[in-house]
């Protein structure tokens, strides 16, 4: 066991990892500030020392073991609910409420889990693996999926409150404790459930729950794409407080569990169409994703609109020297030279889509596809 810290070296210790901390803070984790600090606050006083050696204690344990996410886990939980009976205990909260109680397990966690992060987040190859999988399916999705393919009805099309929902979910990787990795969660999903109501009231219709909400949350999560998806939700069930993961918080995790799983699962029924489409489809989101890797200006996006393609051609005006040529001005020597680059450009049209057809491409779908991206 670690020996016990002088009161000086406590409350220095906790000073200056607060200080780091609180550079890191943002606006969404308001609450937990309240929380943490308070947690700190008391843990720097005196009689605090011998909780402040059992969390060193446990911590300096931990890292003697090799890590283990779902060992490491249930260590955690059953830490966690070892020092909950030792504050509820303790004089510094003998007058507490039930709240400042809670408040200073919600501390604790964020302290103990920001410690161990590197240790128990996307720590193995594979949770890696199964981060870029989900990612680039997601990618792939982006290209084509719409409402309709989801059974969204019109009615619940709302571009602006999707987009709230998405910059909430991308907020995700911005903390490093379970609580504030859900907060951006359920944030994501309040949104969705706001506007499920409205609609409701608005347009006099009942709200059909699950129905509706998942449908949605899917279609939010393939357009936020959230770093490493699959990590965040191990990271939150593994590491939360199990006290914490009930009611409208588990139901929330479960659904954003299952529109994972669908996006790892999806076919061609999934999204109301026939396998062969949904396999088209990917095939061409692959082929435009492989060209916007391939595209020097891949950083900019893929120059596919019309004004982009104008600029383009401009760019190589010797390639294409008559486009903007007034037909009536050509010579007989240029309608010669014409004459040879349509040849030329139909030759290779041809060949194009040959390749485009053995591959089981539709070229309409994969122009679209492109002109998405």
């Amino acid at each position: 066991l670690s020996p016990a810290p002088t009161d000086r070296q406590n409350s220095k210790s906790l000073s200056l990892w607060a200080g780091g901390q609180a550079a890191m803070e943002s606006p969404t984790s308001a609450a937990s500030r309240v929380d943490f600090y308070g947690f700190l606050d008391r843990m720097r006083r005196p009689e605090a020392a011998d909780l402040f050696r059992s969390i060193k204690s446990f911590l300096a344990s931990l890292s003697l073991d090799e890590p283990s996410a779902e060992a490491d886990g249930a260590r955690v939980q059953a830490f966690f609910a070892e020092m909950e009976a030792a504050i509820r205990g303790h004089p510094l909260w003998a007058d507490a409420t039930h709240q400042e109680i809670d408040h200073a397990l919600e501390g604790l966690e964020k302290y103990i889990m920001t410690k161990l992060f590197d240790r128990t987040f996307a720590a193995s190859p594979e949770d890696a693996a199964a981060d870029a999988e989900v990612s680039d399916k997601i990618g792939l999705l982006q290209r084509f999926v719409r409402p309709h393919h989801l059974d969204i009805p019109k009615v619940l099309n709302n571009e602006a409150s999707w987009l709230i929902a998405v910059k909430e979910l991308q907020k995700i990787n911005s903390f490093k404790s379970p609580w504030e990795k859900l907060l951006c969660m359920m944030s994501c999903c309040q949104v969705i459930n706001n506007l499920l109501l409205n609609v409701s009231m608005t347009n006099d219709r009942t709200p059909s729950g699950a129905d509706e909400f998942l449908p949605i949350l899917i279609y939010i999560t393939i357009k936020a794409n959230p770093p490493q998806l699959h990590s965040n939700l191990k990271f939150v069930q593994l590491f939360r407080r199990e006290t914490k993961l009930v009611s409208e918080v588990e139901y929330y995790l479960t659904n954003l569990i299952s529109a994972k799983m669908f996006i790892i699962n999806v076919n061609g029924h999934s999204l109301s169409m026939e396998e062969s489409e949904f396999q088209k489809h990917m095939e061409s989101a692959k082929l435009g994703t492989q060209m916007s890797v391939a595209s020097p200006s891949s950083s900019q996006g893929l120059a596919t609109s019309t004004s982009g393609l104008q600029k383009q051609i401009d760019a190589e005006g010797s390639r294409f020297p008559f486009m903007d040529s007034e037909t009536e001005n050509l010579t007989q020597a240029e309608l010669k030279q014409l004459h040879g680059l349509y040849r030329k450009t139909v030759t290779r049209y041809t060949l194009l889509s040959k390749a485009l057809r053995k591959l089981s491409i539709d070229e309409d779908q994969l122009l679209a596809s492109v002109d998405d991206s």
